[in-house]
């Protein structure tokens, strides 16, 4: 029998939390659908394109982003359902507690974040990937490109009627290490490269050292010059440069633990990437949490309204977001760990469940 009435609780909030997700899929893809239109609006484009982006899109940001608060009013709307049909009452005839069915509830929203971890994020990050770089094909700056891959950083400038590439195996605080720019005149003949140990970005007049210039001429020789420094008027800055290595939504959580001395190789500052890695670790334990949170907010509250529970998870949802992003802007200002950041919210959520919980125990 106890295996058939946990066969159904498990059923049951599956099936709230599958049409919660649902929904919001739905809703994102209309609003996110609206923003990408308007971004296609003077483009020859169709409408499957901007279809395709958000498909590509939502779904990070529900699973990974936002899957807490699904997963809170989800919880909430199956304890709110199981209460007002007394079937917590039925539960109790046969041996279940209040506790029991929090720690069953709670233990299958644990097992959906280590899913999402390892089965659905890797998918996810790919869509984003393939969001953000056909995105940067439609941008109305292509003459300014930037990307970052395993061969390092490189930078698409167009001005003086020249292209500029350039070409640096890594960034270091503000400096570019192992610098080639290749200056390509408009009848795509390379007239000048410049190789350099590092370049100082931290403006957009650039700081190059320890330089060698290649000079090509018409009859194709070569004229060498050696400088020890030089200005190089740039679109980037160090500033800039960082904002690209940020959106770790396009690594997966598995890559930022295989891969992770690879990514700070590379530019990737290792904070970020730390606070990024915790988050993930995080994740299941977070969903865990809000479920029980949910639990106590139900069950506790004898008030049958509906509207007042509603309130009480808008209300709650905004509280933890500003919450754990306070706790993140800390860790960014060097207040706290990057570490510690991402468990503030969990242990303060985990201190107001253990109370909650001891009150329900003792219905």
């Amino acid at each position: 029998m106890n295996k058939k009435l946990d066969n159904y609780l498990i059923v049951n909030y599956t099936k709230v939390l599958l049409n919660a997700i649902l929904i919001s899929f739905c809703l994102g893809l209309i609003l996110n659908l609206f923003e990408e239109v308007e971004f296609f609006k003077n483009t020859n484009e169709s409408l499957f394109l901007p279809v395709i982006l958000t498909l590509s899109y939502i779904p990070n940001l529900i699973f990974v982003n936002l899957m807490p608060f699904i997963i809170f009013i989800s919880a909430m709307w199956f304890f709110i359902s199981i209460k007002h049909n007394n079937e917590l009452l039925t539960l109790k005839v046969f041996g279940y507690s209040n506790a029991k069915v929090i720690a069953l509830i709670g233990l299958i929203s644990f097992i959906w974040g280590i899913l999402i971890l390892i089965v659905i994020n890797p998918l996810t990050s790919d869509m984003v990937k393939y969001y953000e770089k056909t995105k940067s094909n439609y941008s109305k700056d292509t003459d300014h490109l930037v990307t970052i891959n395993r061969n390092g950083v490189w930078i698409k400038e167009r001005k003086n009627n020249n292209l500029y590439i350039i070409n640096a195996d890594r960034l270091e605080s503000n400096y570019l290490i192992d610098v080639s720019i290749n200056i390509i005149s408009k009848n795509n003949i390379i007239s000048k490269r410049i190789e350099a140990e590092k370049a100082n970005v931290s403006s957009n007049n650039w700081d190059v050292k320890n330089l060698r210039i290649f000079n090509f001429d018409k009859t194709g020789s070569v004229k060498i010059e050696n400088k020890n420094d030089m200005k190089f008027k740039s679109f980037y800055n160090v500033e800039k440069l960082n904002s690209l290595f940020k959106n770790l939504d396009t690594i997966s959580f598995i890559e930022l633990l295989t891969k992770n001395k690879n990514l700070i190789n590379k530019g990737y500052e290792k904070t970020t990437i730390t606070e990024k890695i915790n988050s993930f670790f995080a994740l299941p334990f977070f969903l865990t949490l809000m479920t029980v949170l949910a639990a106590i907010f139900t069950i506790n509250n004898r008030n049958s309204n509906n509207i007042n529970y509603l309130m009480i998870a808008v209300l709650t949802c905004a509280v933890i977001y500003y919450m754990k992003d306070l706790s993140v802007a800390l860790g960014k200002s060097d207040r706290i760990s990057p570490e510690i950041s991402v468990w503030i919210p969990i242990i303060i959520i985990g201190l107001i469940n253990s109370i909650g919980l001891l009150q329900i125990n003792e219905k």
